[in-house]
């Protein structure tokens, strides 16, 4: 085996087959990146028991081959190569890669115990992958984090027609994210769960721009765009539906700006120490932000339109509160207020979009992100 490629273009093609190797394996094989080369074209896999990641770039091909060597001493080695173009060889025992002067030769590893990379399933249609890449980012917030519930640590993804739902709980907080994507045939349908962790590596790890193919079966999810493709295995259970919970018949609405809310929040939540909670007061045409207690205290009044006729406090973790007007572009949010100690709903809105009436805005709003929040302690 023997090719010859761009130092630039090889770093990147290893980082990005490399994101999926695991930290620690019982099979040290699994720590490799196989390397095959033929047709003037270098693919770069890699995989563990969740995840596999594969990609190709074009290499100059001297000699076919494939070699199989440890991923994350070959990404160090990339990292200092010249950005030029280099030369690597399988010689006997070692892999070598040369240029401007500088060689390096890496141990290979046996091909006996590498299990063969997972084929992509079927293939379902096509998503924006910037939309996509968006949408993950603003529903894995809720995802949880306890490994002992496993499918809470995923994120559900439905597809109904021409319409992608991603949505994801942690039981204290739901967030939906519905778009549009291109269905390859009539009458498709599913609904798995990815998990979150995978996901979010698969979202970032996406170009800019173009579409992605989604492919699904029992098991497992693939994601192919651009001469690169990944694979990662799904959760067994389900998450619980939304429909039930988001409907907040009976909510008082409020709005506000976004950006200055967030600030707010981040601002006086300095001093809600020990997990209490952030409380805000809507009244009349502003909302009063408090935290704290005896000794450190901190508020801020920000101008607010409320729909109620008499002031309601409801109360937040302000760290998940800031995770739900992160997940926003929008310049004002909207709070749909159940009450104290009840469900909280929080949504999106551009100044053109106006006042919707109540039932619109559930049926049609994309991203919603639903708060459980804490009775009043001030």
């Amino acid at each position: 085996m023997e090719f010859r490629v761009a130092g630039a273009v090889l770093t990147d093609a290893v980082a990005w087959a490399a994101r999926v190797l695991p930290a620690r394996s019982p099979v040290p094989v699994l720590g490799g990146l196989l390397l095959e080369a033929a047709d003037g074209r270098l693919r770069i896999s890699g995989l563990d028991y969740e995840a596999s990641a594969r990609i190709e770039v074009e290499a100059e091909t001297v000699r076919p081959g494939r070699v199989l060597v440890m991923g994350r001493r070959l990404f160090d080695v990339c990292k200092v190569l010249p950005e030029r173009v280099v030369e690597c060889a399988v010689e006997g025992s070692r892999f070598s890669l040369t240029g401007d002067g500088v060689r390096f030769g890496l141990s290979v590893l046996p091909f006996d115990d590498y299990p063969a990379l997972p084929a992509l399933p079927e293939v379902l249609g096509e998503v924006d992958a910037a939309e996509f890449a968006a949408a993950v980012s603003q529903v894995v917030v809720a995802a949880g984090r306890d490994d002992t519930l496993p499918t809470l640590t995923g994120v559900r993804l439905v597809l109904d027609g021409e319409a992608m739902t991603l949505a994801a709980t942690d039981r204290y907080r739901f967030v939906v994210r519905t778009f549009a994507w291109k269905p390859g045939r009539d009458g498709v349908s599913a609904d798995v769960v990815v998990p979150a962790r995978r996901l979010t590596e698969i979202a970032r790890s996406l170009g800019p721009g173009g579409l992605v193919r989604l492919a699904l079966d029992g098991g497992s999810a693939g994601f192919e765009q651009a001469g690169t493709r990944t694979t990662v295995r799904l959760f067994d259970g389900r998450l619980p539906r939304h429909e039930k919970l988001f409907t907040m018949t009976g909510a008082v609405t409020a709005e506000t700006e976004r950006v200055p809310l967030f600030a707010a929040v981040k601002r006086v939540a300095v001093v809600a120490e020990g997990g209490s909670p952030l409380h805000l007061t809507f009244s009349g045409d502003s909302v009063l932000l408090q935290a704290g207690y005896e000794d450190d205290v901190a508020s801020q009044r920000l101008p607010a339109e409320w729909g109620g006729d008499d002031e309601m406090t409801v109360a937040f973790n302000p760290g998940y509160l800031m995770d739900a007007l992160g997940s926003f572009d929008t310049p004002v949010v909207r709070f749909e207020l159940m009450g104290p100690g009840q469900r909280a709903m929080v949504t999106g809105r551009t100044p053109d979009q106006g006042t919707p009436d109540r039932e619109a805005s559930h049926r049609d709003a994309a991203h919603r992100h639903l708060l459980m929040s804490a009775r009043p302690l001030l």
